[in-house]
This record gives C-alpha cells, sequence and structure tokens, in this order.
C-alpha cells in the first residue's frame, strides 16, 4: 500500500482544477487527452525531458508501468494509469467539503504573515496560568504568543542560542547572592545583555487533597512516613524554588519520599495529587483550583519575561509591553487564583541587577579593591 503525502503552494490566485494538485495526475491527464508526451508538455508548458523523465522516475517508484509507449502510436494510459486518474477523481469529489475547510484554514493562519499589523512573539516560558490567559487575550488583538513550555533554564538557554525571542522563569523577591536562584540563573543572564520585564506575581504552594485530610501545613510535613510527594523536573523554576525553600528550612531532599518522582508542569502534578498518586506536589494555586484540590501557601514570587536587550524595540515585543500595561492585562490578572496584578509591575522593563541582585556584591568588591 503507498503512502500519501499532502503539499500546499502559496499563490496569488487559486487554480480552478483539483483542490489539491498533484503533478502525476497532471501529467497522466494530459497525456491521455494530448496523445503524445510531447504535446502533454507543451500542454503543461513543460519540457519534453522533463515530463519524460518524470514519468519514468513514477513508474520505477510506484513499480508500475503508466504509459503505453508503442512507437509510432498514439500514447495512452495503461489501465493502472487510468485506474490512478479515477482514484483521484473519486478522492477529490468525495473529500471535497473538507479539502475546501482545510484549505480555507490554512490561507486564514497565513492570512497573518501578510498582514502588517499583526505579530508573531516566540516564547518559550516555566508552565505558567497567566500566560496562557495572556495568549487567549492578546491573540484577536493581533498578537500571536507561539509559548512552548518548558523548564526555566532550558527556556533562558533557549533565548540565548537564539531559538526563541522571550523567556519566561520565576524566582522568589529578591533573591540573594548565595540562593539557589542565584547559581542557577547567575551564569545565564547578564546585564547589559539582557532585559527583564516584569509579568506577573503569584503564589507558590504545596497542593494536596481536597479539604486537606492529611492535615498538611508546610514542607516539614513532607518528612512523615508514609506521604508521598511529586516533584517538578531539574532545572524547572518550580525545583529551583523547592530546593530553595528546604534549604531555608533546614531540611534535605532524602528528606521527603517522591523527591525523585518528576512530573513536567503544576497541571501534571495536580492531576498527580487529583488522582491520588501523590499526596502533596509543589504548584501554583491556578493549577490546584482547576482540579478540586486543597492549597497550603508557602511563597511568594515574580514570573519575568526576559529579552535581548537588542529586542526591546522591536515591533513584537513593543506590542507585548503594550498588552501587560493594559488594564485590561490587570483585570485578568486579578481574576487568576494565586496572582497578584498590584505587585506585578507588568509591562515594565526592570533592572536586572535590582531585580535579581545577585550581581551587586561583586560591584562593591571592585569598589573596596580599588580604594
Amino acid at each position: 500500500m503507498h503512502k500519501v503525502e499532502l503539499s500546499y503552494l502559496l499563490s496569488t490566485q487559486r487554480s480552478k482544477d483539483a483542490l489539491i494538485r498533484n503533478p502525476l495526475m497532471d501529467m497522466l491527464h494530459a497525456v491521455r487527452e494530448q496523445g503524445s508526451i510531447s504535446k502533454a508538455s507543451q500542454a503543461l508548458d513543460l519540457s519534453y525531458r522533463h515530463v519524460w523523465g518524470a514519468l519514468k522516475d513514477w513508474e520505477q517508484t510506484l513499480g508500475r508501468t503508466l504509459i503505453v509507449w508503442d512507437k509510432g502510436q498514439r500514447a495512452r494510459l495503461t489501465e493502472f494509469g487510468e485506474k490512478l486518474l479515477w482514484a483521484e477523481r473519486q478522492a477529490q469529489a468525495r473529500l471535497a467539503p473538507q479539502i475546501e475547510a482545510l484549505r480555507g484554514d490554512i490561507e486564514r493562519a497565513f492570512s497573518t504573515a501578510f498582514d502588517d499589523e499583526a505579530h508573531v512573539l516566540t516564547l518559550y516560558a516555566s508552565h505558567d496560568a497567566a500566560l496562557s490567559a495572556l495568549r487567549e487575550q492578546t491573540s484577536p488583538r493581533g498578537l500571536h504568543l507561539d509559548i512552548r513550555f518548558m523548564g526555566s533554564v532550558d527556556a533562558i538557554a533557549a533565548l540565548n542560542a537564539g531559538r526563541c525571542m522571550m523567556a519566561g522563569f520565576h524566582t522568589l523577591d529578591q533573591p540573594g547572592s548565595k540562593s539557589v536562584a542565584a547559581r542557577t540563573y547567575r551564569s545565564l543572564l547578564k546585564p547589559g545583555l539582557h532585559k527583564l520585564i516584569g509579568f506577573a506575581h503569584r503564589q507558590q504552594g504545596l497542593m494536596v487533597a481536597k479539604d486537606n485530610p492529611l492535615g498538611i501545613t508546610g514542607l516539614a510535613d513532607l518528612k512523615r512516613p508514609g506521604l508521598r510527594y511529586v516533584n517538578r523536573a531539574e532545572g524547572t523554576g518550580t525545583r529551583v524554588l523547592l530546593d530553595e525553600l528546604l534549604g531555608q528550612a533546614n531540611m534535605h531532599p532524602s528528606d521527603i519520599h517522591g523527591y525523585q518522582t518528576q512530573e513536567p508542569s503544576h497541571t501534571a502534578v495536580a492531576q498527580a495529587v487529583a488522582s491520588h498518586a501523590a499526596d502533596a506536589g509543589l504548584g501554583i494555586e491556578a493549577a490546584a483550583r482547576e482540579k478540586g484540590l486543597g492549597f497550603v501557601p508557602l511563597a511568594q514570587e515574580r514570573y519575568h519575561l526576559v529579552c535581548l536587550k537588542s529586542e526591546l524595540p522591536t515591533p513584537q515585543v513593543q506590542a507585548l509591553l503594550k498588552e501587560l500595561q493594559s488594564s485590561d492585562w490587570q483585570t485578568t490578572l486579578q481574576s487568576l487564583p494565586g496572582y497578584s496584578g498590584d505587585l506585578a509591575q507588568s509591562g515594565q522593563v526592570l533592572s536586572l541587577r535590582a531585580t535579581l541582585p545577585w550581581w551587586s556584591y561583586r560591584t562593591k568588591k571592585i569598589s573596596q579593591n580599588r580604594h
């Protein structure tokens, strides 16, 4: 059984013939109508050599003869060639509505590329409910966010490698120079090269079963025998946050049963708890509420967007800043469980050194050495 592959062309005009063009079928139809390869070539506005060679290649690919090649006689299709044309006509007729709908969908999608007022911004980011809400809000306004969720470390690495225009990650407020966040992100972010943009202020905590039947009140409860924890993968911002909180509580990963158990997103962690595969997992309140779970607040954090300084003046980034500064976005942010618009500084370009002040101690050392 030979497989079918679909392709499409971008053109200023639509063809009035087949809904899906296929060069082989065009050649077979021309040969049958014209009675010779030469006349078929002229009708297709192709060279004789091209048509003859293409038909031979197709015969080899399909393992069947397509044309009766009797010298001095009118060229005609073999039975197999006729059946191919018949099958194609049947498929085109039967699938015409679906094909037309698909073509319309593709044309509408490509219309964005030809709309000078529309913008597409590629964003690799740590999983976040507010980003999904922002994507829904901006799309009707002509700003299309092409978001790919991944760990914070991988997102910033993708930005630095040129695979996206913007990255999203999150930290506690004012993380210190010896914090886990500093050790994780210091080498990835450079003052003068990157620009930080305020996005959201959100709450993270332990997602637990509805009504919290185990009475979990904090990290220390994760040390209980038999209590099952579900973690995020190494390199994710939430994993960085957990390690930060464990250090502050003088706890070790080995204290937690399930520390090595990993899920790819806040939603996946919430589902693990909801399905009773785990008793607790660190995540955002919005994911817990969506699954009908209980939530034990642990930390307030800032969700940052970051781009290269050179990209800040681009139309895509400027359109994003405008959206983030709008009152509509503040209303959306306030409506999400666990999010605050008051402290988010949404759409503001922030000082990297002031917001993530783990570089400042180097400046002090240099100043002291000079004296």
